[in-house]
């Protein structure tokens, strides 16, 4: 391709686009019709372009002139409540139950690992000695002791947003870690694992196990799916960089980066409840049973949303990703 002669004999066309995207009066029929035509003519331009004579000056030109009448000739487009109402009954769930086989064997893992944590050191005295001082300990697990007076240490409102802030972060952290082939995700669940096999261990040996699941489980139950969620997400996010599948490389992981965006956004509101219910069910004066049972059903009721709402989405063929609309268009490619 001769550039020079290429410039000359579209040039004018260029600045007329141009000129149009400029208007700042409405545009008539007429010149509507005439910036639908030289918008696709300025596309099979750029693709010509970046197949025969990319020029770095040119292509940016034609790349900008393409993109402004593209929002000029599909209209900004503006969030509204049915966007809302479409990701939470849609798009999240469909995200969420189309990942489970990441996440579900993570959460059975992981309780597995906190389990057997707990167990190792509840009977092994010397672990316990290595964690913390005899004194220490009984003051942690003993009636009223640290891992009692924790959810009453401060008001309801002020500790739920607390809550609620410090789980976001690590529910973040395992998504956006994911990114980097999954190995930092596997250590932030571990720690978390840790935590739980810690207060596990140390309130079995000191004969108090009831009242550290009563104290975990109202909350516990959908606040460690979410992390589960999260990491089960974010470790499949790393798995894309290894393997891609029939989708390129970059495609994959933009569609499923897309996703773990939104899933985040979701777990956002989910970890809402779970605030809510840690800062005023878990200390409250009811009875433990139905501590447990008000935890029990904020599961099962996300269970219910994950699985009726997000397998029919799945089965219609939703992924999670964003609608069609609002991914970008693929760069032009000459035929």
């Amino acid at each position: 391709m001769d550039l020079d002669v290429f410039v000359t004999a579209h040039r004018a066309e260029w600045d007329r686009l141009e000129a149009l995207l400029r208007r700042r009066r409405r545009l008539t029929g007429a010149e509507a019709d005439e910036l639908v035509l030289l918008y696709q003519r300025v596309t099979t331009h750029l693709s010509l372009l970046l197949s025969s004579a990319p020029d770095p000056a040119l292509t940016g030109r034609l790349t900008s002139l393409v993109a402004r009448a593209r929002s000029a000739v599909t209209g900004a487009r503006k969030a509204s409540w049915r966007d809302t109402a479409r990701f939470f009954t849609t798009a999240f769930p469909a995200a969420v139950y189309r990942l489970r086989r990441w996440w579900i064997p993570t959460a059975i893992l992981s309780l597995a690992i906190a389990a057997v944590m707990g167990w190792w050191i509840a009977t092994h005295p010397e672990v316990q000695a290595a964690i913390g001082a005899p004194q220490e300990l009984r003051e942690m697990t003993r009636p009223g002791g640290e891992y009692e007076s924790y959810y009453s240490s401060h008001p309801a409102a002020s500790f739920a947003a607390q809550v609620w802030t410090n789980n976001a972060q690590a529910v973040a952290l395992c998504l956006v870690l994911g990114a980097f082939a999954g190995v930092p995700v596997l250590w932030v669940l571990f720690q978390n694992m840790v935590n739980l096999g810690a207060g596990i261990g140390l309130m079995s040996s000191a004969g108090r196990l009831d009242t550290f699941l009563g104290l975990i489980l109202p909350h516990g139950l959908l606040e460690l799916t979410a992390v589960f969620v999260a990491a089960g997400i974010g470790l499949r996010l790393g798995w894309t960089l290894v393997d891609p599948g029939p989708r390129t490389r970059r495609t994959a992981l933009a569609e499923e980066g897309r996703a773990a965006l939104g899933v985040a956004i979701g777990l956002a509101a989910v970890l809402f409840v779970c605030g809510v219910i840690e800062g005023f069910v878990t200390p409250s004066g009811l009875p433990t049973w139905t501590r447990i049972g008000i935890g029990v059903a904020a599961e099962v009721a996300f269970l219910l949303y994950v699985y009726v709402l997000g397998g029919r989405a799945v089965r219609a063929g939703e992924t999670g990703d964003v609608s069609a609309s609002d991914r970008d268009a693929p760069v032009p490619t000459a035929a």
